[in-house]
């Protein structure tokens, strides 16, 4: 796994949509110039109302908690794979119903330092799995990867993502 380099500050107006996928394509286009010849994927996620990306300071942390407290949100997530057969992308969606937390519960959370590395302040796959009441969409997608959909674009790429999980190589 590469790290991108690219610089993710955008002074254009977008949507939460096209911040995402015009993000994933700066990282996986800034990796794929130092290799060529891989196939690359590149991904980005955001919550949206305001725009929620990861959390700068502790502060922030708490006060994008406190704005997603019993409400709903939608989390978006844009794949962007650059390889020698080909490029395509995409832009998944899924609503997360918050539940209520108090300042108290807000304040353990933001202890753990679990949400200063995630969109919106939080992460569904850890400790904030105890704050969502549900979600309409794919899982994956609020953690950050839409899997099933970008197996299915790898397909389409020539990739057997299923093979290739399993450590098995092509002996074609």
């Amino acid at each position: 796994m590469e790290v991108s380099g690219a610089d993710e500050h955008v002074t254009e107006a977008l949507s939460p949509e096209q911040l995402v996928a015009r993000l994933a394509e700066k990282k996986a286009s800034e990796v794929a110039s130092r290799f060529p010849e891989a196939a690359v994927i590149g991904s980005d996620t955001v919550v949206d109302g305001e725009i929620l990306g990861k959390p700068h300071s502790r502060e922030e942390a708490v006060s994008m908690l406190r704005r997603l407290s019993g409400r709903e949100h939608r989390v978006h997530t844009a794949v962007q794979i650059l390889s020698p057969t080909g490029s395509r992308s995409l832009v998944s969606t899924a609503e997360v119903h918050f539940a209520p937390m108090t300042d108290r519960e807000i304040e353990w959370y933001v202890s753990t330092g679990e949400p200063m590395d995630k969109a919106g302040a939080y992460g569904i796959q850890g400790f904030g799995a105890l704050l969502i009441e549900g979600i309409q969409g794919d899982y994956y997608n609020v953690m950050g990867l839409p899997v099933c959909r970008l197996g299915g674009i790898l397909r389409q790429l020539g990739v057997d993502c299923l093979r290739l999980a399993a450590g098995e190589r092509d002996s074609d």
